[in-house]
Parts: structure tokens; sequence; C-alpha cells
């Protein structure tokens, strides 16, 4: 099942991350300064994959990659992928398990294991 990852930026902003059932990142979201408009704009997003638009595009060295679009505005964009194959897959995964994600809140960086 896919994640959204809701993580804090070295520069402070908050970001969410889909990632997928292997755990690799499909796309990454633009930066919010506040916590709680990242959870409102990931939990948004998650009700609206199938019907957002995906703009695919190819960057000068090659690779592909596409922005999520929903409304006129650029929600996220995607990691790079070698071919436009790949890309679509990535897309295909957002659609079927991307309104099923669980969204998981690691912002706080309370990891600290003591002895």
């Amino acid at each position: 099942m896919a994640s959204l990852v809701i993580t804090k930026r070295f520069s402070g902003d908050y970001k969410f991350e889909l990632t997928s059932r292997k755990g690799k990142t499909i796309f990454t979201s633009n930066p919010y300064e506040l916590r709680m408009d990242c959870e409102a704009d990931a939990e948004r997003l998650k009700m609206l994959f199938e019907s957002c638009s995906y703009v695919k595009f190819k960057t000068t060295k090659g690779k592909f990659f596409f922005r999520v679009v929903v409304d006129g505005v650029v929600m996220a964009t995607s990691r790079k992928y070698s071919t436009e194959l790949m890309v679509q897959k990535g897309i295909a995964e957002i659609v079927k398990y991307g309104s099923k994600a669980e969204i998981l809140d690691f912002s706080n960086n309370d990891f600290t294991f003591t002895d």
C-alpha cells in the first residue's frame, strides 16, 4: 500500500511524499510553512488522485517526470524516471493506490533511542 509521508525539510518547511508499496518516492509536494497546511493538502490530494491532472515533462538530459496539478495549481513533482513508460506506471500506481494511502507524520523528529 502507498503512504503519504509528512516530513520537515532542513529549511524548516514541511513537505509530503507519496511512497510506493516498495518504499520508493513517487512524488514530493511543494514546501509548506505550516504543518497543518501540509496535512490539509495531503488529505485533499488523497481524495482527488483520480480526478487531478498529471502533466508529463522531459528534461534536457532525457529523463522523464510529471507534475500533479489540481485546479490549475501544481501540488507536487515526481521523481525522475528513465523512460516514459515508467512515468505512466508511476501515475497508474497513484491512481490505483493513492486514495487508500495512509498518512504518516514524521515531522516531529522524535526518533531518539535511549540506552
